[in-house]
């Protein structure tokens, strides 16, 4: 896109002692695909310059030894480092290195990416939007660099170079990087004009391994609202030019979403709008430095480049076999994004999308938009051909927690106010988890609750008391693609990904227990979590002692538990059997079961139905949510019941007996609880603050 010059900082390598010392501040460093004749050295503050002979990579190579002696993998929680840059960093930047320091285009590797924390992380290439820069995830550098290699592409402002050229400078570095690591996938980022760029790779290289992550893409330069001006700017006086960013800049994105980067979201009224004034009256003058980045002359070839990078793509769009992520913004005033999110949804065969109503143009330097987490949420980070659920998925971040449970779900906690008790192996029942094993494996055995809401609470509690993630197995429908839209938001169902959960299958619970993870299971499966009016509390498990048997066979730790309060804020009033009676609505969830993945078919009776439907409710004044966690069942030893399926069985239903029981103490001691009223859960925290514990009663 045109104006994306306005928005992307030049990383400029190799271009002499001189411009080292200017750009050295802003941690670039040049790619190794560089000219193999050449080094890489890294100026005392963290800048890498010119190619120099090899002497001078000592000390980069004794960092990299250092680094590989060191733990490799992430934990949950872990600081990915995203939201430590802000706009102004990047406006900052794009002052400091204006100049512009010639030579052809070529790749470098920001330095605060750092080297990934992950073995086999795949290769990341960040293709720029038209002002070539390469710095457009100044924001994600951080995050993206623990899990990918990241390389930029960096196209000098004075560069002539037609997007062939382009092309060809790309094509090539795939083909390298997929002869060196044939297994690995090479994630293409693609911003605005960089989309074009990333589907005519794609097109023309059906037999590569590539992902693509399009981002407001300029394919659809033909039809930005933008046309009819630019005629003008083509026959501007270069002396009015100067004025371009000014009226350019501020239909690019959201200011108050760009200003908003990084601001605590804990802060007062007062405090915030204070933060926001200063933020955005901090950026405003460097907006005039956005003229030294695109002169007149390299705007009137930008535009040229555009419309030959969109007609080239369009033309291809057939040819794209590559799996395709697309953001879209919904107030995007450069590019008619949302409709051209429909257009690239029906055309292109393998595409999935994620809107975003509220965003501009620049969604990767606005607030609130964490690239790396919506790759998770949709599960398309892997690392060979095919993503495994088990060995690709990464944990949580700190910073995805406070995203999540700080903001996103703070106000349900709050209304819900959980209680989470757990029994120590005397017997005790005690608020808190200390009574659930500290090493796994372990196995969650319980009550699914109408739609699953007690899983966000559980999911808070285990991460922030005891760092610990539990993967939750899952019906494959929640990761199916059949029924999303071109319009598809951040749906729940991300959030479910981010936080471990996979499909259920025995092979992925095998491979869980082997790798001593938490695991979650309900037996009632979807029966359970889509009941129907009169069922609250009760279980559907088929009478299939699998799981029992495995976790037996790899002395897999059980706990029983359960969790009660959902009476007390859903009342269910269209369920299953009212909705297969309605004309139209009944056909509907009969078609969406038959195109949705099967599981259980071979049970007979009501236990086995997990058809899926939406069930209508209304909200009620919120009551209270109550968890059990039972005493722990260690399975160790008991290797007997791998073969003896009656001494399974039992087992299995003295866990779903105990199971029972827990949901029957709870429903009893509730009514014992003085705070089980939200009228009175807010007294008591207006009293002593909202970030007390709440009372509940004595177990």
């Amino acid at each position: 896109m045109p104006v994306a010059a306005l928005h992307s900082l030049p990383a400029v390598v190799g271009a002499g002692r001189r411009s080292v010392r200017r750009r050295a501040r802003f941690g670039l460093r040049a790619s190794s695909l560089e000219s193999s004749s050449a080094a890489v050295t890294t100026v005392p503050n963290g800048v890498a310059g010119a190619p120099v002979e090899r002497k001078t990579v000592e000390d980069d190579a004794a960092a990299v030894k250092e680094e590989e002696g060191k733990k490799r993998g992430l934990e949950a929680l872990y600081d990915d480092g995203f939201g430590g840059v802000t706009v102004k960093d990047y406006f900052a930047a794009a002052k400091a290195v204006s100049r512009d320091d010639g030579g052809p285009p070529r790749w470098f590797s920001p330095i605060e990416c750092g080297r990934p924390a992950v073995d086999d992380a795949p290769l990341l290439l960040f293709l720029p939007g038209t002002d070539g820069v390469g710095m457009g995830l100044i924001l994600h550098h951080k995050s993206l660099g623990k899990v990918f290699e990241v390389r930029c592409l960096h196209i000098p402002v004075n560069d002539r170079t037609p997007f062939e050229g382009l092309l060809q400078t790309v094509e090539n570095t795939i083909k390298r990087e997929h002869d060196l690591s044939p297994n690995r996938p090479i994630y293409l980022v693609g911003d605005s004009f960089g989309g074009c760029l990333a589907v005519a790779v794609a097109a023309r290289n059906p037999q590569i391994d590539l992902v693509l992550i399009l981002v407001n893409p300029a394919t659809s330069f033909p039809k930005t609202p933008l046309q009819p001006i630019l005629p003008l700017l083509e026959s501007m006086p270069s002396q009015f030019h100067v004025t371009v960013p000014y009226l350019l800049s501020f239909v690019m994105g959201d200011p108050l979403k760009m200003a908003s980067v990084s601001i605590e979201n804990n802060l007062s009224p007062p405090e915030t709008l204070q933060k926001l004034s200063d933020s955005l009256t901090s950026m405003l003058p460097l907006l005039s430095e956005l003229a030294d980045i695109i002169p007149r002359d390299t705007l009137l070839w930008k535009l040229k480049l555009l419309k030959a990078g969109a007609a080239y793509a369009n033309s291809r769009l057939h040819a794209v076999k590559a799996e395709v992520l697309l953001l879209a913004s919904g107030n995007d005033n450069l590019l008619p994004s949302g409709n051209e999110a429909d257009r690239l949804f029906k055309a292109l065969k393998n595409c999935r999308v994620r809107y975003f109503k509220d965003n501009g143009h620049t969604l990767l330097l606005e607030d609130g938009v964490n690239l790396l987490s919506v790759i998770k949420g949709v599960n398309m980070y892997r690392r060979r051909r095919q993503r495994d659920f088990v060995t690709d998925y990464l944990p949580p971040t700190l910073s995805e927690f406070k995203k999540t449970f700080d903001e996103d779900h703070k106000l349900f906690h709050l209304a819900l106010s959980p209680v989470m008790m757990s029994t120590l192996k005397n017997g005790k029942i005690v608020r808190g988890l200390s009574g659930i094993p500290d090493q796994g494996p372990v196995l969650f055995v319980g009550y699914h609750a109408l739609l699953g809401i007690e899983l966000s609470p559980l999911y808070e509690e285990f991460l922030r008391e005891k760092k610990t993630i539990v993967r939750g197995m899952a019906h494959p429908f929640l990761f199916g693609t059949k029924f999303e839209s071109s319009r598809q938001g951040l749906p729940r169902v991300d959030t479910v990904s981010m936080y471990g959960g996979l499909p259920v299958t025995p092979i992925n619970m095998y491979r869980l227990f082997e790798r001593n993870e938490f695991v979650l299971l309900y037996p009632g499966g979807v029966r359970e979590a889509l009941h129907r009016k009169g069922e609250e509390y009760r279980l559907f498990w088929p009478n299939q002692p699998e799981f029992v048997r495995m976790a037996a066979r790899f002395g897999v730790t059980v706990v029983p538990f359960g969790c009660v309060g959902e009476d007390d804020v859903l009342e269910l009033v269209l369920d299953y059997n009212d909705q297969k009676n309605i004309p139209g609505l009944g056909e509907w969830i009969e078609s969406i079961n038959k195109e949705a993945e099967r599981v259980r078919d071979s049970v007979k009776g009501e236990d086995g139905n997990q058809d899926v439907y939406v069930p209508a409710l209304l909200p009620k004044v919120p009551g209270r949510f109550y968890y059990l966690f039972g005493k722990p069942i260690e399975m160790k030893g008991m290797n007997n019941l791998v073969r003896d399926r009656k001494s399974a069985n039992d087992v299995y239903l003295r866990i779903k007996s105990e199971v029972e029981e827990i949901m029957s103490y709870l429903k009893r001691k509730r009514e014992e609880d003085p705070y089980r009223s939200i009228a009175q859960r807010a007294l008591y925290q207006a009293t002593w603050g909202i970030s007390s514990q709440v009372p509940t009663f004595e177990p």
